[in-house]
């Protein structure tokens, strides 16, 4: 029984928390930001993920999110793992430059995506 269990954990894709739109913030660096794509598992460069300390290097069996990013001095564009991210419950508005082009909206603590944006 307990190899069944290991063979269905080793196929069954782990549940994505966070959606399109929603504020989180990183669990262990000072940024947080706006979700507006979504990985089910890494989907990154090797050179990236062998950049990251081994140490703190998260798994890539897990989803990863592209987020619109904030700290205290700049706006960037973030790829974190969900095991760093948490919801960001402050209902303060993300100011990051780029967000204006792909949501309409703040509303309720989340961002409303656009219906259709252009590059």
């Amino acid at each position: 029984m307990k190899e069944l269990q290991k063979a269905v954990a080793a196929v069954s894709p782990i549940a994505v928390r966070f959606a399109v739109g929603d504020v989180v913030r990183h669990r262990l660096l000072s940024f947080r930001g706006v979700v507006f794509d979504v990985d089910p598992e890494f989907a990154n460069s090797e050179e990236w993920w062998e950049s990251i300390p081994e140490a703190v290097r998260p798994a890539k069996e897990q989803p990863f999110y592209h987020l619109l990013a904030e700290n205290e001095e700049n706006s960037y564009v973030a790829y974190v793992s969900q095991q760093n991210l948490e919801h960001d419950d402050s209902d303060v508005p993300v100011h990051h430059p780029a967000i204006d082009q792909l949501f309409n909206a703040f509303e309720q603590g989340r961002y409303v995506l656009k219906r259709e944006h252009k590059h």
